[in-house]
């Protein structure tokens, strides 16, 4: 018992395996709690580096708890709603992390809910009182607006929701999938799409990293905007924290879709200025003219599909589970990279929408993923061929075996030339079989020769029987043969008759 409460798993009330309660607390609010403290240790360097009192310190510090978690801050009438996706992806990923070490092996599904409903039920009690201290620090500070709730509760709850069914997916989603009946390659489509999206993901931040270094001096211009070094240290940080907002932007132009800042537009094609936010990340954006190097951009595209179609080729199926299994990773890889744009967008105050036009990203991505991503597949021998049909036992044998028949009693034959009551028998060559013979005929020569017909054989002579005048002389007696060969039986009076 002491063994089990120490490791925190072991068999409780809830079936074998059951993760313990001091588990399932760390789960729901570990993650929550250490953001919060993160949040509470940075708002409070701020204030104090602006040597501004201490008011309203709470209110910020909700705010920005509740703004990791995708919820817009609005000041002054202002929304905020491009939130950097740093926080959030950290979020999801503790939850992840701490739910999969909880998570039994062989846990059932009462178990599994259970884990689950830990993960993600800690996290929505506190949107209720981080909204109530939003609510309370308004009155003080007038430019802080309290969000919407059900905004609120539904960002903390998908944000943890993600993370809980990601951690539990990877220790028991197999599992459970085949329990529900599902083929296996359905399964196996989950790591092609994440493994298409991150390739996407890592080749549009190096193109970012490139355009960063090409456009050195805009950003260096941006970084002066302030002399301090808090400032420059805060802009950093900003910097980083928006740097996957701007590597999904450069995913979107890379395969063909759009990014609109405000007015300003820009695609693999064609580049509309306008007014930008002074960050200093947001200097990778192209200028006009634009130049045939970005045209370049649909390589990524390109190997992004490569990269997914040589993970759904690891397995050979059949031509067309191949390509279900190639269309369902893509529609899911199109999903994902659908559902970080929208977190990644919204609207920033008096430039309007920011973000990446969803009407034309995921077919755009979709398309990239299943017709490369196809083509990678027939190329790496992801298509297994059909099996060859088994020949029938009634088949005909092979040249060069022997040929042999069932023996058919007083069954009706085919052939007409062959008796019904015919037995048939193995024969070594088809030409050998025995063909039933009736009576023979006589052969008749028309002219027959005299000369060459053979002369009548005489019968044999018959031999005349003896004569017999008694049955007595062909008996011997005793007296004949103790008398011995030669001579007369005694009391005789003479020789007898020779036989």
């Amino acid at each position: 018992m002491e063994n089990r409460l120490r490791t925190g798993s072991g068999q409780g009330a809830s079936g074998p395996g059951a993760p313990h309660s001091r588990d399932l607390l760390r789960v729901a609010f570990g993650p929550s709690l250490v953001a919060l403290l993160v949040i509470a240790a940075v708002v409070l360097v701020q204030l104090v580096a602006a040597n501004s009192d201490l008011t309203g310190t709470l209110g910020a510090v909700a705010s920005m708890w509740l703004a990791c978690h995708q919820v817009p801050v609005t000041l002054a009438g202002q929304q905020l709603g491009v939130l950097p996706l740093v926080p959030p992806a950290l979020l999801a990923w503790a939850t992840a992390r701490g739910t999969a070490q909880i998570t039994p092996p062989n846990g059932s599904w009462f178990v599994l809910r259970w884990i689950v409903a830990s993960a993600v039920g800690g996290p929505v009690f506190l949107p209720a009182v981080s909204l109530a201290v939003v609510h309370d620090a308004a009155s003080v500070i007038t430019v802080l607006q309290t969000p919407n709730a059900l905004h609120a509760v539904g960002s903390v709850l998908t944000v943890h929701l993600i993370g809980a069914v990601a951690g539990v997916g990877s220790k028991a989603g197999r599992r459970e999938l085949a329990r529900l009946g599902l083929p296996a390659w359905l399964t196996d489509t989950v790591r092609p799409a994440v493994i298409g999206v991150l390739t996407l993901l890592a080749l549009s931040c190096a193109v970012v990293a490139g355009s960063l270094v090409v456009h050195w001096s805009t950003m260096h211009e941006l970084f002066g905007l302030t002399d301090s070094f808090i400032g420059q240290l805060s802009l950093t940080g900003l910097s980083v924290l928006y740097l996957p907002n701007v590597v999904l932007g450069a995913a979107a132009v890379a395969v063909g879709s759009s990014v609109s800042i405000g007015f300003a537009t820009f695609s693999a094609f064609t580049v509309f200025g306008g007014d930008i936010p002074a960050l200093p990340i947001l200097a990778a954006a192209p200028t006009p003219p634009l130049g045939p190097v970005w045209v370049a951009l649909l390589i990524v595209g390109a190997v992004a599909g490569v990269a997914l179609g040589q993970q759904c080729a690891r397995k050979p199926l059949p031509a067309g589970m191949a390509f279900a299994k190639l269309a369902v990773a893509s529609l899911l890889a199109a999903a994902m990279l659908a559902g970080l744009a929208y977190f990644g967008g919204g609207q920033l105050g008096n430039f309007g929408h920011v973000g990446v036009d969803q009407a034309t990203f995921a077919p755009a991505a979709f398309f990239w993923f299943f017709v490369i991503g196809g083509l990678t597949v027939v190329l790496a021998g992801g298509l297994r061929p059909r099996p060859k049909p088994v020949p029938r036992p009634d088949a005909p044998a092979a040249e060069g075996e022997p040929l042999t028949e069932p023996i058919r009693l007083g069954v009706e034959s085919d052939d007409p030339d062959l008796d019904p009551d015919t037995e048939r028998v193995p024969t070594a060559d088809p030409a050998q079989r025995t063909e039933p013979e009736g009576e023979p005929e006589p052969e008749s020569d028309p002219d027959p020769d005299p000369a060459s017909e053979p002369e009548p054989v005489p019968p044999p002579p018959v031999r005349p029987a003896p004569d017999v005048e008694d049955v007595e002389d062909l008996m011997f007696v005793d007296d004949d043969i103790e008398s011995g060969p030669g001579q007369p039986p005694a009391g005789s009076a003479g020789p007898t008759k020779p036989r």
